[in-house]
């Protein structure tokens, strides 16, 4: 074989070693890329499925947490809810945003969080009393790697409120620093009328600690709708 005839072989090696080096750069940069999500969300609930959780949150918040681990903001001074949106553990869409106008309750959860099971009855409790009132309770279900342990949670506690399926934490990594997110695993949050998050604590809830952090938002009722949920100009 003349040396003319080996030159194309030789670059069709050549072609196919840097494609399969090319795929193998890729494949770690997305393997690096997900492990740098789990390692921030791991980051993130560092205090996982714990009972207690007062902290307010450092530097210029503007909140401030009381004795009994609920942290509030002021009227005006509170962020902005983000966007929260994906698959349900029952497989279907769900977007917080559609209920603006509404008081969500927002519930982080774990089949596997022996604090999340002791306070997911009193949750159901609270919902069935107040979901008349302009109400929504949306839980986010993380760190169960499919979402079987959680709908058969959701059965076993009769929740019937939708949760989004939120496996790697992205979801919560969509909280501001510094504001009122989610650290803990429990966590619960008040979103107001107004799509901004008021209130968080970091604990489970009894059925009375639950009314009490929700109790201050619920005048001004609505049908649910934002336009009722605005004052007149």
């Amino acid at each position: 074989m003349s040396a003319a005839s080996r030159a194309p072989l030789r670059s069709n090696r050549t072609n196919r070693t840097a494609g399969r080096a090319s795929g193998r750069v890729r494949a770690r940069v997305r393997s690096r890329a997900a492990l740098a999500v789990g390692a921030a969300a791991a980051a993130l609930l560092v205090s996982a499925c714990s009972s207690g959780g007062t902290s307010g949150g450092g530097g210029q918040t503007g909140f401030i947490t009381g004795s009994d681990g609920i942290a509030t903001a002021k009227e005006g001074e509170r962020a902005d809810a983000p966007e929260l949106s994906g698959e349900t553990v029952d497989g279907g869409q769900l977007d917080v945003a559609d209920y603006e106008g509404k008081v969500v309750v927002l519930n982080v959860w774990g089949s596997w969080c022996p604090p999340c099971r002791a306070e997911a009855k009193n949750f159901e409790k609270v919902y069935q009393d107040v979901k008349d009132q302009g109400v929504q309770f949306v839980g986010i279900n993380t760190r169960d790697t499919s979402t079987g342990p959680a709908r058969a949670f959701e059965k076993d506690y009769g929740v019937t409120y939708p949760s989004l399926y939120d496996p790697s934490g992205k979801l919560l990594l969509r909280f501001e620093k510094g504001t009122l997110n989610p650290q803990a695993v429990p966590s619960t949050l008040i979103i107001d009328r107004e799509g901004k998050v008021a209130a968080r604590t970091l604990q489970a809830l009894s059925e009375e600690k639950l009314r009490k952090m929700l109790d201050p938002y619920l005048g001004d009722e609505s049908d649910g709708s934002a336009d009722s949920a605005k004052p007149e100009k």
